[in-house]
């Protein structure tokens, strides 16, 4: 029986998981979302055309996949039917590739305007959502008032809306909130129509049949694990779990079900939004790197907060979710910095701890480890002997520093047996870099002392044939 693997953010999220799932699903016949909602986006490049996925899987560009929105996802009808129809006019059917759980919560409008009234009341100490409605829509479920996309089928479907909608005046009244949603409730129940063409189905057994009959299946998250609900930097997060045990209960699977765990994360820091961030820079050096890295969100865009590589929070999210495999994103972002710096340590009220703490407070102060810059383009380099050592000396630091054996899943057969003969013999780290032509078409260098190196974007039979040739030569291989 086949394994779910995982694909997750392992910082606060924007780390470029879509473009290394879309890079992936060509591997898989299933991609599923397990958590979250439209406030996480994934900009993706598909013939020339960008598109940002709030809500429906990576995998709904490549022809002939089966996509599942899971349980654990929150679902904004109106802000799924845009996305969708977006979709459909660049020629993708989706009523015959997308599944939607039973399980999953609706967000209702009212749940947008409790999310902006909650915000409203806690003034300077907001949270700094993206006034989705998706707290609000995750309070319900736990609370055992949610509404559901099953209740769609309901022949009482009507009486479970307002019943949920006269429990949220309620609340608004109290808070003394003003508000109007006659628009926007008139667009939600066009949307439902909508939504009611997919199919609705019972995806924990979908995805345990899919497992069963050996299908390959991809899970991929949201926002990254340092805004998971539970380990993340409280209260500054998000509703929901974004770690791997998140894919057990977000899908349905059990946790012996899970396999390979793939690790994004940038060369550097990003976070939206409040919430503490114990590397962030306030001067000239993150100006450079949101500029540079084009650091604004794909849903709100809303400017991100830039800071340097934070070890300590790093290795914590490889740990609790079990990371097997790393890519490291945007190194290029850094190639004119003259000094490069890595914070390995906190110091907490005098003392040193290279443990995540409980409660970042104000007196954190990270301690850092300083690296000389590699100061040229990394994408001219055509092998790992032809990268600087400044850049190799970064990369092998990381690698020394978390202790995970990283590979990168090869759609050929013959070049992953190769791959995994070089990693027998040598640990190597995935570092992600822009395409020459495009910004949005990812790169791959597998580097490790075994110099392989790796290309990924579009599955074509030309890359894979010279892939595969890459590879007997001992070169290299391909996605």
């Amino acid at each position: 029986m086949k394994k779910v693997d995982v694909i997750l953010g392992l910082q606060w999220g924007d780390e470029g998981k879509g473009k290394v799932v879309d890079v992936l699903t060509p591997r898989y016949e299933v991609v599923a979302r397990f958590q979250g909602g439209p406030n996480a986006g994934h900009t993706l490049e598909f013939n020339g055309e960008k598109y940002v996925l709030r809500s429906i899987p990576s995998g709904i560009f490549q022809g002939g996949k089966t996509n599942i929105i899971g349980n654990g996802v929150v679902i904004d009808a109106v802000l799924f039917r845009e996305e969708a129809e977006a979709l459909a006019a660049s020629g993708h059917d989706l009523t015959k590739q997308l599944c939607i759980s039973k399980k999953a919560h609706l967000i209702l409008p009212t749940h947008r305007m409790l999310d902006a009234a909650y915000e409203a009341a806690k003034g300077s100490a907001k949270i700094g959502t993206t006034g989705k409605g998706i707290g609000p829509t995750y309070t319900d479920k736990v609370s055992r008032n949610g509404m559901r996309v099953g209740d769609l089928l309901s022949p009482d479907f009507e009486s479970i809306y307002a019943a949920a909608k006269a429990r949220h005046e309620k609340i608004l009244k109290s808070l003394d909130y003003q508000y109007d949603i006659a628009e926007l409730e008139k667009q939600w129940f066009e949307a439902v129509k909508y939504l009611r063409r997919f199919h609705i189905i019972d995806s924990e057994y979908f995805v345990n049949d899919c497992l069963s009959q050996d299908k390959s299946v991809l899970a991929e998250g949201a926002q990254g694990t340092l805004l998971d609900v539970d380990f993340g930097s409280y209260p500054f997060v998000t509703s929901s779990n974004t770690v791997c045990a998140g894919v057990c209960t977000g899908l349905g699977v059990a946790p012996n079900r899970i396999g390979e765990v793939f690790g994004i994360f940038k060369a550097y820091c990003t976070r939206v939004g409040s919430g503490p961030f114990p590397t962030e820079l306030f001067d000239e050096t993150g100006e450079r790197l949101c500029d540079i890295g084009h650091e604004f969100g794909a849903v709100t865009g809303r400017r991100r907060r830039c800071g340097w590589l934070d070890m300590v929070a790093l290795k914590y999210s490889i740990m609790v979710n079990g990371v097997t495999q790393l890519i490291m994103m945007k190194s290029d972002v850094m190639n004119d910095f003259d000094t490069i710096r890595v914070a390995t340590a906190y110091e907490i009220g005098g003392r040193t701890t290279s443990e995540f703490p409980y409660e970042i407070t104000g007196d954190l102060r990270p301690v850092y480890t300083e690296f000389e810059g590699w100061k040229c383009d990394l994408r001219r380099y055509g092998s790992y002997e032809e990268f600087p050592e400044a850049f190799k000396r970064y990369v092998e630091f990381i690698e020394r520093q978390t202790g995970v054996p990283v590979e990168i899943p090869v759609d050929d057969p013959v070049a992953l047996r190769q791959l995994r003969q070089l990693r027998r013999q040598a640990g190597a780290v995935a570092c992600g870099l822009p395409n020459r032509q495009s910004r949005n078409e990812v790169c791959f260098y597998a580097v490790s002392p075994s110099r392989g190196r790796a290309w990924g974007g579009a599955d074509s039979r030309t890359r894979r044939n010279a892939a595969t040739t890459a590879v007997k030569e001992g070169k290299g291989f391909n996605i």
